[in-house]
Formats: C-alpha cells, structure tokens, sequence
C-alpha cells in the first residue's frame, strides 16, 4: 500500500515539472528566422567580357590579365590567329564586399581604363527575401593611340568614353546563373554621322556549372539598330572556367578584340559564321591586402 501511494504522489509530482521542462526546451529550440544570401552565381567578377554581378571581396586585390589571339580564320600562314595578340592588365580592388574599383591598360588602341561597381541588391531567402542581385557600373577609358589626322584642330575629350550599366542576375540553383545587363556607351567622338554618340545595348550571360571546378559560360550582347556605322556587330563569346587554388583560368572563344565595353560594345567586326573569332584566356588570381 505504501508502495502505491508513494508511486501516485511521484506521478502527481514529477509529471508537471516534466512536462514544464519540455516546454521550455520547445521554447529554447525556436530559433530565429536567418538571412542566407546566395553565392558565386559566377566564379569572377567577369563573364568573359561582361561584368558579372559577382563583386571583389573588401580587401582583396585581383590581378587580372586578359589575352586574345588574331582571328581564327587567319588560316596557317597566321597560325589560325595565333601570331596575333591584344592584351589587357588590370587589377580589381574590393573597397567592401560591395564596392569595387578597378583600372587596366589595353595594347588594342593602347587604352587606358577605370570603373567603379556597387552592389546594391543581394540574392537572398530565409527573414529577408529578395530575388536578384543588382549592381551598378560606372566606367570611363581613354585612348592615346596617335590621332587619325593630326593637321586638324584635335581635342583630348574626343578620347574619353563612358560607360554606365546595370547588372541584373540571379542564381537559379547550385548549377545555373543568368543575369542581364542593360548598358549606354557614350562616344565624344564617332568616325561618321551614321553612328551615334550615344549606344544602348542589352547583354545577357548565363553560366552552368560542369563539375565542382569547371562551368561553361555565355554572353551575348545586343545593340539596337541605326547606332554603329556598316560593318559593326554584337558580340558573342563562349567559353570555360577552370578553378585551381587561387586561380581562375578563363579560355574562350569570341568576335570581339577589345576587352573593355567602349571595344567589345561598340568596335566589334569579328563575324563568327566565317570564322572572324578570336581564342583568348582571362587569368584572376587574387591576393588579400591588409593594413
């Protein structure tokens, strides 16, 4: 009897405080709705020309060099393009996670280059929601080859070119990204009144991710009609990124010579149905810089 009567009061004793811990272990065990941002939708801050929405992480300098091949079809006598060659050097510095600058120098045109890129918008799902990334670009270059006609009255603004575009993109999955890119390139100086100063343009770029180190990469760029002079066309480019370490090997193919958007918008004359393409590489490798 007494066994019984000590079981019942145990009952009736214990099973509140019991149950009391188990909920406040529930409470303990609701965590906080967290903010995950999506990641390397692409694997530099480059498609292949384009500016992709990826931005050079705070702190970190990435040295880029860029390098194009003649034209394909050259044919043997010029090694299908490969006794030609244009390079850019540059380097990309993130001021922040969201601010970078960059400046480079081309042998095409011997052009020198600057810009400034701010992501404003990032990728994201969990307490915060948002569906795209976005990014402002802002760029201007300078060409110093000699002037066409140097007996004219010739003035150093008709070098500058501006450029300013908008990079919108989004992660679809661990394997695929797409972005657009709606872009003005203004000229001071055009070769003819059939071209405009002002160009509008629209790039579009996806990537699809082969293996853990490997993605295949397009882009395409449209301009609209009546603002190149005869002879002009979008650029198309194709290619691979290769990840190893602290690199990233970029091999591709494209029309286009130039490797900064005043060239690759606006000066592109490779046609790809005749083999007018160029193979050339971008190689990044990025180093962090303290103070």
């Amino acid at each position: 009897m007494k066994k019984l009567i000590f079981q019942l009061l145990s009952i009736c004793f214990f099973a509140p405080l019991a149950a009391a811990q188990d909920d406040l272990l529930s409470l303990l065990g609701e965590e906080e709705p967290v903010t995950e941002y999506a990641t390397a939708a692409f694997k530099t801050d480059r498609v292949i020309n384009l500016h992709s929405i990826e931005s050079t992480a705070g702190r970190v300098l990435d040295v880029k060099i860029s390098h194009r091949f003649g034209f394909v079809n050259g044919g043997f006598s010029e090694l299908f393009g490969l006794d030609a060659a244009s390079i850019r050097i540059g380097g990309d510095y993130g001021i922040t996670n969201r601010l970078t600058v960059g400046i480079g120098r081309s042998s095409y045109e011997k052009t020198y280059d600057g810009f400034l890129k701010y992501k404003f918008l990032r990728q994201s799902s969990g307490a915060k929601t948002m569906p795209v990334t976005a990014a402002v670009f802002a760029g201007m270059a300078i060409k110093t080859t000699p002037w066409a006609n140097p007996d004219r009255e010739n003035y150093f603004s008709s070098r500058l070119y501006y450029t300013f575009q908008m990079v919108l993109g989004r992660k679809f999955s661990d394997r695929f990204s797409m972005q657009l890119s709606p872009t003005v390139v203004h000229r001071n100086l055009v070769r003819t009144k059939s071209e405009s100063n002002d160009v509008l343009a629209l790039g579009a770029a996806v990537r699809q991710k082969l293996t853990k180190r490997i993605s295949i990469n397009a882009e395409y760029i449209y301009v609209l009609p009546n603002q190149l002079a005869d002879g002009y066309r979008n650029s198309l480019s194709i290619g691979f990124d290769i990840e190893t370490g602290g690199h990233v090997f970029q091999l591709h193919f494209t029309n286009s010579t130039s490797m900064i958007e005043k060239g690759f918008i606006t000066e592109t004359v490779g046609d790809w149905a005749n083999g007018g393409v160029h193979f050339g590489f971008n190689v990044s490798r990025v180093f962090t810089v303290k103070w």
